[in-house]
């Protein structure tokens, strides 16, 4: 291998920096991972297929049939399911490493597979009735024993998605503001009470020592669910009573986060409780009778100094917790 040839293609522009350090290490003799170069492939793999397999039912189904296109779904989802089922390692309360490299996706496609087929057989069928609840309970069910048998944390987030799915809730990332009417009181408190659901199968599984490392993924949804729905529930009521269980939820989180030692769930804490402190602030302003410009000065320089004391305290709780942040 001739190393000044590659470092002529990098000065050409040819030859990223990355690749060049990458046969410098090859050439010397030392091995270099390409881990998460072959996750994102494999996960991309089994998106493309999914996805591919959608589009190609959605174009032929007139030629197809509905009973062989749920035919080939289940056959996917069955043999996904059977391959995992024959190739597991023994079940633990710990965390279990894939038996080989190719398990978890296999796994994450037979679920996604699975509710496509429920999915696809409820729009077509009708077989759970007009009840949506019984269609989006049972695949709740099968993703949550998918994630803990098989130890996946993937197919725990799609688990918590079918439970908020159930509950009437939308968590995905980028439709649980815009698909979700936080006008709607019962939502309002079905997100509350969703929140606290994933929020103590956190803290159980931590204090139960039972596959503790879900503990974040139950937090990262609950934290955020919880907030929004506080936040929503004080702004719609136009009430500002409800920042106190929102200020008694972040002294809680901050005090678990920095147990945890982890600087994540500092910052949405007090990123959402500056939010809602904020807006309580707004409301009283608003409703006060000595509502003038000095008050309205007054709360100027509020958002003036409070963006800078944010910032201070961030920083500081940051550089207590970076030599342990495991985010």
């Amino acid at each position: 291998m001739n190393i000044k040839l590659f470092e002529k293609l990098h000065g050409e522009g040819k030859l990223s920096l990355e690749s060049l350090e990458r046969v410098k290490t090859a050439e010397s003799g030392k091995l270099f991972s390409l881990h998460w170069e072959l996750k994102t492939l494999l996960y991309l793999g089994v998106l493309l297929f999914s996805g591919g397999l959608g589009t190609l039912i959605y174009k032929n189904i007139d030629t197809i049939g509905h009973q062989a296109i749920l035919l080939v779904i289940a056959a996917v989802s069955g043999g996904c399911y059977f391959y995992c089922f024959k190739h597991k390692l023994s079940f633990s309360r710990h965390k279990v490493l894939p038996p080989n490299s190719f398990f978890d996706y296999i796994l994450l496609l037979g679920c996604l597979t699975f509710v496509s087929f429920i999915t696809y057989l409820q729009a077509q069928y009708t077989v759970f009735g007009y009840n949506l609840s019984a269609a989006t309970f049972i695949p709740m069910l099968v993703l949550f024993f998918s994630a803990y048998y098989f130890d996946h944390i993937g197919v725990l987030s799609l688990a918590i998605t079918n439970l908020a799915a159930w509950m009437g809730v939308t968590v995905t990332p980028l439709n649980i503001l815009a698909a979700n009417d936080f006008g709607d009181e019962r939502l309002i408190f079905t997100g509350i009470i969703l929140g606290a659901i994933l929020v103590g199968a956190a803290y159980l599984s931590r204090m139960k020592d039972f596959k503790k490392h879900f503990a974040f993924t139950f937090s990262n949804f609950g934290v955020h669910i919880m907030y929004i729905a506080l936040i929503a529930a004080q702004i719609v009521f136009d009430n500002v009573i409800w920042f106190l269980p929102i200020a008694a939820l972040t002294v809680f989180f901050i005090i678990q986060a920095r147990k945890e030692h982890s600087f994540y769930f500092i910052l949405i804490s007090v990123l959402y409780s500056y939010f809602s402190l904020s807006a309580a602030i707004i409301q009283l302003a608003w409703h006060s009778s000595f509502l003038d410009e000095g008050l309205l000065m007054l709360v100027c320089i509020y958002f003036i100094g409070s963006a800078i004391a944010l910032i201070v305290l961030l920083m500081r709780e940051h550089k207590k917790l970076k030599a342990h942040d495991r985010v």
